[in-house]
């Protein structure tokens, strides 16, 4: 059978035979799954007949979500989560030990920056940063017999650094390591980690996959051996389970994700293009513009876009940015990305803030960057909308 498209996958990958049968997956909102008898509940939880064990480590509802994306990002399996920030946890928490380290771009989400800055040491493992995550010698110089696995988030939130996936994945391979990617801005409907050579890709399903704003989630896809790792220990005693209805919600998102990111994309462009040449704006943060360093991995990665996030600095300072920021009416201001509705967000005092002026400057966010994830509505009104509150 040839091989189906992404949007078919996105639609009907991991589904079920239900009954009834039902053109929406059912909610199977329930912790626990009666038994016929003994003998039945025992093999089930061995594994030796196929059925679902407890809510907190498997579900019907969750189970298709898991397989839907496991497909759509080219991995054998997948295990969902309740947050974005707990599929990087647990992840994390599965492959460290007391001692062991992570090396990182340092251009990462705040909650990520966090959790590998003060958390690892919590947990007695560490982060060695790399603050020049363009130079793939400052990734070798950085990873130790200690180190576990690379880490990136590309592009990034919300400096819009773009990583070299081929040439890491390489780095990570010579040295037996495996290479994480978190995709959430890309989403697999823009770039495939996997085909390019990584070994593990997680999401922050809250954002493009779900893309309306109404359900946290997260995921982990990779191999059977790590999800399964991962469902039989760590998910159990730490408990971060995605909800049925959240899983629900992330379903009917994904059927659409392709068509979304297509406008996504599209309009990030246009007000890419409008900002640059605007006299009130410093610099652009978009990969798409032609004037960018990072177009040119458009190829190296095989992009289909650069998604809707981008970043750009007013010339001025902090109060500058938060009068317009103040002056948008069309787009919502709110410390979230990824949704049909355009968002405008402050990283330096809010989504940021926690990394500390020093860290935010070594990740290029400054007092005067402004963030704007570009949503699906029409084009004009967003270009009118920022010309009227830059004055």
């Amino acid at each position: 059978m040839k091989k189906q498209g992404f949007d078919t996958k996105a639609i009907h990958a991991g589904l079920e035979k239900f009954s009834p049968d039902s053109m929406s997956v059912p909610i199977y909102q329930s912790v626990a799954y009666p038994y016929a008898d003994a003998k039945e509940a025992a093999a089930i939880f061995t594994g030796e007949k196929p059925g679902y064990t407890y809510g907190r480590w498997d579900n019907p509802t969750v189970a298709v979500f898991e397989k839907r994306l496991a497909a759509l990002e080219n991995t054998e399996s997948a295990i969902a989560t309740a947050s974005g920030m707990s599929a990087i946890f647990l992840l994390t928490h599965h492959l460290l030990s007391p001692g062991d380290a992570v090396v990182s771009s340092n251009r990462v989400y705040g909650g990520t920056f966090g959790l590998f800055e003060t958390g690892l040491k919590k947990m007695g493992s560490q982060v060695h940063w790399v603050t020049a995550p363009d130079d793939i010698s400052a990734w070798a110089a950085a990873i130790t017999p200690k180190t576990k696995f690379l880490f990136v988030e590309t592009p990034s939130n919300p400096a819009l650094f773009v990583a070299d996936i081929p040439a890491l994945a390489a780095l990570a391979k010579k040295h037996h390591l495996p290479l994480v990617v978190d995709n959430t801005i890309a989403t697999p409907a823009l770039q495939s980690p996997i085909d390019l050579g990584a070994s593990v890709v997680v999401h922050s399903t809250t954002k493009y996959i779900c893309g309306n704003g109404s359900s946290l989630g997260g995921i982990i896809c990779g191999s059977r051996e790590l999800v399964e790792g991962i469902r039989q220990s760590s998910i159990r005693y730490l408990g971060p389970a995605m909800s049925p209805f959240h899983a629900w919600l992330n379903l009917l998102g994904l059927e659409t994700l392709g068509l979304r990111m297509e406008r996504h994309c599209l309009n990030a462009m246009v007000v890419a293009r409008f900002l640059e040449k605007h006299p009130r704006v410093e610099t652009v943060n978009y990969p798409g513009l032609d004037s960018n360093p990072y177009r040119k991995l458009m190829g190296t990665n095989k992009m289909k876009g650069f998604s809707s996030l981008m970043s750009f600095v007013i010339k001025g300072n902090y109060a500058d940015a938060v009068k317009f920021i103040d002056a948008l009416k069309v787009l919502t201001h709110a410390t979230h990305l990824g949704t049909c509705r355009s968002i405008v967000t402050h990283p330096a005092s809010t989504t940021h803030s926690a990394m500390g002026e020093t860290e935010m400057r070594k990740a290029g966010i400054s007092p005067a960057m402004v963030r704007f994830s570009i949503g699906l509505e029409d084009k004009e009104d967003l270009i009118a909308d920022i010309e009227r509150a830059l004055g």
